[in-house]
């Protein structure tokens, strides 16, 4: 799996979802370790905890997280918190 289609699954997934996923470390080729980072920005987080921000975007991913994903840091925001952020 690639950035691309992380992406493409989360923004499918998550109601006005805008994801940006990149590899946070040079992939290992001797190994299968897919690290990804991503930013998702979406107001379908606005009045979710953290952790329910979280799974929203593992259930977006679903089985990917178990067999191609082998790690995900993420930050979840909605739009006015990332404006802020800014």
């Amino acid at each position: 799996m690639d950035t691309d289609e992380v992406e493409r699954r989360i923004e499918a997934e998550i109601p006005d979802a805008e994801a940006d996923v990149t590899l946070p470390r040079v992939p290992d080729e001797d190994h299968e370790d897919a690290h990804f980072a991503a930013v998702i920005v979406s107001p379908a987080f606005e009045g979710k905890s953290l952790v329910q921000q979280h799974q929203m975007v593992y259930d977006a991913l679903g089985d990917a997280m178990t067999t191609e994903i082998h790690a995900l840091e993420m930050q979840t925001f909605t739009p006015e918190e990332f404006r802020e952020r800014s």
